[in-house]
């Protein structure tokens, strides 16, 4: 059980599927630890096969009601959601920092996050209509309609346990999609407290589905049902081409948010106060635990050693403790795997020539808190380099001119995001053009919001979440030719 919740209802300990609070019928569970003390919160239900096809049958069922609700009924639930979540946030924040670890300040800045994908998709919903296309003679008129895909299944991750939910469910939603959510079984409280909070919204019953447990039997139950039209999915690439393979034989749509191996370039013409501040925002939050956090810190040889100063500054005053401590700014890692591979990172680095030039204190805490560290001399031999660290550790390649930036930017199968900086336009654009990145970010870190389509290109996955383009992903778009008119 987690303490001080002002809503203890919040804490669910069982699946959500048509409209029920129920237990996996194997009746077998699987225990949820605090990643700050390895203690188990609670316990949730084990799904498999049953209980999954019991949650796609339940939203094929609730299908025909929903997509033919207006536009504007439908966004009158997620409004009501929207308003459920921020009502919430203290308890929802407690349950995230419990079971993921994150500091309570972080965890509710992704509530607050995941709401504004509610909000959005609720007006979105309304201005989602179809368009009428130039016809080829005065007899015929072409219109295009915009139909929901049908039911879709959202496969989230332990990262973002709230933003990604909502990033998916929202438009799926609003466009007239039932969803069956399957979060990760590491952090699927926070997964079951929006399903009540949806619950209480007045979702009809087998609109919003959820259904927790190891990840094989659901997955495969997802991707092999004709019922189940879409799946989005955030998390590594190695289980996304899986996932996609299963898809095929159902031909379903996909969403794929997979890995990232971000570049933060910084020139010399840069402005390196906001460059620092922006690449602890882009490699510190989460704990260095997101897709999009700069795994390869490129910075311009007139300005290294100042900038390597300054960052290791900054790195130096974080706070590393359980977050739900004040004052924390650091939390502990998910698992003891990744702290395992944070420090083979590190080792690999400095065995092969990376100095460490700074370090936050993580003594006496636990083998899950990793003190953020910054390592200079950082070469393509290391394994940092080419792999995704997802952990604090910032490593500084040095580069000489612009052509070589660029070229070790783009040397990798990634494409999610990039980072650069520089007080030059002419230059901005110049590189802006020629990252190799779903999403650029000239002279910021923060690149996540609502309202602008976030997704990668290369290995880092297909399709876009967010934006105008978030919608889309569940809407099929039908042509009505009419002839004959005669007019």
């Amino acid at each position: 059980m987690i303490k001080n919740l002002q809503n203890a209802d919040l804490f669910r300990e069982a699946i959500f599927i048509g409209g029920a609070w129920v237990q996996a019928a194997s009746a077998r569970t699987l225990g949820v630890d605090d990643p700050a003390t390895d203690r188990i919160i609670g316990s949730v239900p084990d799904c498999g096969a049953a209980e999954t096809e019991q949650a796609i049958a339940a939203a094929a069922d609730a299908f025909e009601g929903w997509r033919a609700r207006a536009a504007n009924d439908r966004s009158r639930l997620l409004e009501a959601w929207h308003a459920l979540i921020l009502d919430n946030v203290a308890d929802l924040a407690r349950i995230m920092t419990a079971e993921q670890g994150k500091p309570l300040a972080e965890a509710e800045g992704e509530i607050r996050y995941a709401a504004t994908f509610v909000k959005w998709f609720a007006e979105e919903g309304r201005r989602s209509s179809g368009y009428d296309v130039a016809a080829p003679d005065t007899d015929r008129r072409i219109f295009v309609l915009k139909q929901p895909v049908g039911v879709s299944a959202a496969i989230t991750p332990w990262n973002f346990p709230a933003a990604m939910i909502t990033r998916k469910c929202a438009p799926a939603l609003a466009a007239g999609c039932p969803v069956i959510v399957k979060p990760s079984d590491l952090t699927p409280f926070t997964a079951l407290a929006l399903a009540r909070l949806a619950e209480l919204a007045g979702f009809p019953k087998g609109v919003f589905n959820i259904v927790t447990g190891q990840p094989e039997a659901i997955g495969q139950t997802l991707t092999s049902s004709p019922a189940v039209r879409k799946l989005s999915f955030t998390g590594s690439t190695r289980v996304g081409t899986l996932l996609l393979r299963q898809c095929a034989d159902t031909v379903k749509r996909t969403s794929m948010e997979l890995g990232g191996n971000a570049p933060l370039i910084v020139f010399d013409d840069a402005d390196i106060d906001l460059a620092v501040r922006s690449a602890m925002i882009s490699k510190f939050r989460n704990a260095g635990q997101t897709c999009v956090c700069a795994n390869r810190i490129l910075v311009q040889d007139g300005v290294y050693d100042m900038f390597a100063d300054r960052l290791a500054a900054a790195v130096s005053d974080l706070r590393v403790g359980p977050g739900d401590r004040d004052g924390i700014t650091i939390g502990p890692l998910i698992n003891d795997q990744a702290a395992a591979k944070v420090a083979e990172h590190v080792g690999d680095a400095l065995s092969k020539g990376a100095s460490l030039h700074a370090s936050a204190d993580a003594a006496g805490l636990g083998s899950r808190f990793v003190a953020p560290v910054v390592l200079t001399g950082a070469t393509s031999a290391m394994r940092l380099a080419s792999e995704e660290t997802f952990g604090p550790v910032a490593p500084l390649f040095r580069f000489r001119h612009e052509d070589e930036a660029i070229a070790i930017a783009n040397d990798t199968d990634y494409g999610l995001a990039s980072y650069f900086y520089t007080e030059n336009i002419r230059r901005a654009f110049r590189v802006a053009e020629r990252l190799e990145a779903g999403m650029v970010a000239l002279n910021t870190g923060a690149i996540a919001m609502e309202m602008a389509p976030f997704g990668g290109v290369k290995m880092s996955g297909l399709g876009r979440e967010g934006g105008r383009a978030g919608i889309e992903e569940y809407l099929e778009p039908k042509a009505f030719h009419i002839a004959g008119l005669h007019i």
